[in-house]
């Protein structure tokens, strides 16, 4: 913890986060990556026709062309990636591509021969029973190879490490803890827990699964253990959206109530969770923000791998989590939700499709064609007069999305530089689009910081930067923000900035949604908080634009008029691009047929920061 004076040295301010900020904060560059991607080595990618490995994935994030398994060659839109984490499910890792390998000895198991033998007619049977047994942590023992496992996370810990160019390419040694929750055998539905565990340089000989545990606590203890014997790692939840509200629930796994410990190792372990990525949005969802206009966007409806619909809760999203946390925060004096925001891409064939016009699907069964993601009539047919349901598609592939990207402010493209700014929460996710973000606040920001050549270091020295706390010791001065996004070259223009406020009234949870600039000069209404129509338009029938007002930077300093300072909140930023055409749009037009009207028609990217809290006396 550090202490600084703000700028007109009118109170003291405790700025906690800082302890990895270096000499010049203010240089801190926005790098842009994934740390959730999937290769033959997961068990559902290579079901799924994924034969892509880790080193074709390092080698598509710095620029090169690969071969999608879906029979084309595929190519990163725009300059390399800045960082990369290779993902697999840590789960019987590597062992299915050697079940369908002859003469390994895998292959000879009864498991094997189900699968891949020559009459193997429970093939689908089989690779529910193997996935089955990682949801309740009951191994299948005649295929669970530690030593095949051990020896395929070497190999993968060595290419990340051969690919490692400091300075250029960061590349991490990661895996995908897979705990899930069973809800409903019959439907295959489960709660999905889903983390990425990222290590820092060193990696352990050998992971921790649900073949060792289900429970993430156990995880976390886990981490720690790693931790004390010098291997730094953090864990990134994912998909809270199909989480049937337990990702973010108000009890712990074994349903006894929170502890002060428990927020304390949560945070210690899991300091940011991933906002977006291919199976849709975890922000907020129109049910629980009413009065958003954009919480309907990109909507994963249904638990991962089943034809049951996911439920709505509170615990399942970002915005009403960090909410919540606050009100936790009153009765056990830690906040286990006090997350900062990444995007990431969860593509299970090596190379993530963060581009609407070229969607090259999650699998390499959906990446096959339109049809097959469910965004042009089957069977040839030009018009949507027959059910759109996916029927005998691979399950919600029309709702897939083209996203996401992880970024991070960091002082140079290092495995520490990088892994300090994701621990620090100086982060923010976005859609696809490499658009940047900065957000500020403190106690002695003026409006008249926005026009200094010195305004960045005047933020960092006397304020706290997305990821901060913020704490006025007197209690009466309102925080200043200071939020700054600017375009992806190659993407729409800016329609607006905006800053999002949670807190807590007891228990009930309360957001407002703040448009903060506009482009074009337009004002925001101050009765409305919302800018005007920017005349921005969009033709579906072609996909042509035209952009209106729309900006290539948009920058504001803000002060929250409904500032209390008793009250804790959480606040972040919120960037909008015009509305743009969605890739099952794209698919549609290539076909000459209507889009799909069970999909959406178009949508409009965003970034999200990491939170600033503010935290009252």
């Amino acid at each position: 913890m550090s202490i600084r004076l703000s700028l007109l040295s009118i109170c003291i301010c405790t700025l906690t986060n800082t302890a990895f900020a270096q000499d010049n904060p203010s240089e801190r560059q926005a790098f842009f990556g994934d740390v959730h991607i999937h290769t033959r080595n997961s068990f559902d990618a290579f079901v799924f026709g994924t034969r892509t490995t880790p080193d074709d994935a390092y080698r598509f994030a710095k620029g090169e062309k690969i071969k999608h398994d879906g029979g084309y060659e595929i190519q990163l839109a725009g300059p390399p990636l800045d960082f990369l984490a290779v993902t697999d499910h840590g789960e019987y890792l590597g062992v299915i591509p050697a079940m369908a390998t002859p003469g390994h000895p895998l292959s000879k198991t009864e498991t094997a021969k189900a699968a891949f033998g020559e009459n193997a007619e429970q093939a689908q049977a089989t690779f529910q029973q193997v996935g089955g047994s990682f949801v309740i942590g009951e191994p299948i023992e005649e295929i669970n190879d530690q030593e095949h496992m051990n020896s395929i996370w070497s190999e993968t810990v060595a290419t990340a490490d051969k690919h490692y160019k400091p300075g250029e390419f960061t590349t991490f040694a990661g895996y995908e803890f897979t705990a899930m929750r069973l809800l409903d055998q019959d439907a295959g539905a489960a709660a999905n827990l889903h983390r990425n565990v990222i290590f820092r340089d060193k990696a352990p000989g050998q992971l921790f699964t649900t073949l060792n545990s289900i429970n993430p606590e156990d995880l976390w203890a886990w981490m720690e253990d790693q931790r004390k014997a010098g291997i730094d790692a953090l864990a990134i939840p994912h998909n809270s959206n199909a989480s049937n509200g337990e990702m973010f629930a108000l009890q712990s796994y074994d349903g006894s109530d929170l502890t002060a410990e428990y927020a304390r190792l949560r945070m210690a372990n899991e300091p940011i969770v991933e906002i977006t990525q291919i199976k849709g949005t975890s922000d907020t969802h129109p049910l629980l923000s009413p009065n958003d206009e954009w919480a309907d966007f990109e909507q994963y409806e249904q638990f991962i791998g089943s034809a049951a619909k996911s439920s709505v809760n509170e615990g399942d999203f970002v915005r009403a989590s960090l909410a919540r946390g606050l009100a936790i925060e009153d009765e056990i004096q830690v906040n286990p939700y006090a997350f900062g925001l990444i995007g990431s891409s969860d593509t299970h064939v090596a190379a993530a499709t963060l581009v609407e016009e070229t969607h090259w699907g999650k699998f390499p069964t959906d990446g096959a064609g339109p049809e097959a993601r469910n965004s042009v009539p089957p069977k040839g047919a030009k018009t949507w007069t027959t059910s759109t349901e996916a029927g005998g598609r691979l399950l919600a592939a029309g709702q897939y999305s083209a996203s996401g990207l992880a970024a991070v402010w960091a002082d140079e493209n290092t495995r520490d530089a990088i892994f300090d700014a994701m621990r620090r929460r100086e982060t923010f996710g976005t859609s696809g689009p490499r658009m940047k973000v900065r957000f500020f606040a403190g106690t002695g920001f003026t409006p008249d910081m926005l026009n200094k050549t010195t305004m960045l270091e005047e933020a960092y020295a006397s304020g706290v930067p997305m990821g901060g706390e913020l704490t006025d010791d007197n209690g009466a001065m309102a925080p200043g923000f200071i939020a700054w996004a600017t375009k992806d070259p190659m993407s729409a223009p800016l329609q607006r900035l905006q800053i999002i406020k949670v807190w807590a009234e007891g228990n009930a949870l309360k957001e407002a949604v703040y448009d903060v600039a506009c482009p074009g000069g337009a004002e925001v209404d101050q009765l409305t908080h919302r800018c005007p129509d920017n005349g921005a338009s969009i033709d579906v029938k072609t996909c042509e634009t035209s952009e209106g007002t729309a900006a290539s930077e948009l920058k504001a300093f803000w002060s929250d008029p409904e500032f209390d300072p008793r009250m804790d909140a959480a606040y972040y930023v919120r960037v909008l691009e015009n509305p743009t055409c969605r890739w099952s749009t794209w698919d549609a037009i290539r076909n000459g047929t209507p889009p799909n009207p069970d999909l959406p028609a178009t949508l409009q990217e965003r970034a999200w920061s990491s939170p600033i809290w503010y935290k009252a006396n």
